[in-house]
């Protein structure tokens, strides 16, 4: 896809708006069978769908986000829920499954891995999020989940639409690992990708608990604490179970959900093999 020469933060702000945000290609051929099959397409079994598919789930939310009937007094938040709102047969309509991110990346082969890495990385994160809410008896777990699924949508974005610029960002990071990825990311982009994210959320007045949930300047709160963590666990485990960031983040997570950092280990799968002696300062 072609864009415009980009520079700073309201440039990219503006693109992405009005851009038309790509799906994995899995999610439009799963989103097909269901409507194939009358007796199992429901707001339920769409809603599962679409729940594996961050792109999928923000192009949904900013849809009816833009198209709010003036009746409509509170946020929509959950995906089932939004799809409630606006039919079925609606969503198939106004919100195809097009294009994919294949389409979008012809030709950007590298970058498209790294973009399916952070998808897996993101779908990761709002599995812990959702089982730790669960545990901590959070009758909204799905709002942490989605927050968690979304976390990263700033990134996403910058790999669809600007594969070059994040490729030159991730080889800075592996030659020097001591740079902080704000800095690196201000350096090539011209602005970090945490400010995009916020600015994007507020751009699209996307549900305002969802912002509050990715802001870890709210992190005092139990739920966003949720998420931050899940995304921690998620971005460090992806180096390898051995990444030196892990007895940190299993300690936090212990606090969290009052259990040993030992019994964390185990309840997230963390690899047997692997031997972390939590007792040594990190």
């Amino acid at each position: 896809m072609q864009r415009p020469e980009l520079k700073g933060l309201d440039h990219w702000v503006a693109f992405l708006t009005q851009a038309d945000i790509p799906v994995l290609k899995q999610t439009g051929r799963d989103l097909a069978v269901l409507h194939e099959d009358q007796n199992r397409l429901s707001a339920r079994s769409v809603a599962s769908v679409i729940a594996v598919d961050p792109m999928m789930t923000v192009k949904l939310l900013r849809y009816l986000q833009q198209n709010k009937r003036r009746s409509q007094t509170s946020e929509v938040t959950l995906v089932e829920q939004a799809l409630i709102m606006l039919g079925v047969e609606a969503f198939y309509n106004k919100i195809p499954a097009t294009p994919t991110v294949q389409e979008v990346m012809t030709g950007h082969m590298d970058g498209m891995v790294q973009l399916l890495h952070v998808i897996h990385r993101s779908h990761r994160a709002s599995e812990y999020a959702y089982d730790w809410a669960v545990r901590l008896s959070d009758l909204h777990y799905e709002e942490v989940r989605i927050a968690a699924l979304l976390h990263d949508l700033a990134e996403m974005l910058m790999w669809c639409f600007a594969p070059q610029e994040m490729l030159g960002i991730r080889v800075i990071q592996q030659q020097d690992k001591a740079l902080r990825s704000r800095s690196v990311q201000e350096q090539v982009l011209g602005f970090a990708l945490t400010d995009l994210q916020k600015a994007l959320v507020e751009k699209w007045e996307l549900p305002e608990l969802l912002l509050t949930l990715m802001d870890g300047a709210n992190s005092t709160k139990p739920r966003v604490r949720n998420v931050t963590l899940a995304v921690n666990l998620a971005r460090h485990s992806a180096n390898g179970w051995d990444d030196a960031a892990l007895p940190d983040d299993y300690k936090d997570i212990g606090v969290l959900l009052r259990a040993p950092a030992e019994q964390v280990m185990l309840m997230v799968g963390a690899d047997a093999g692997i031997v972390c002696d939590l007792s040594k300062p990190h």
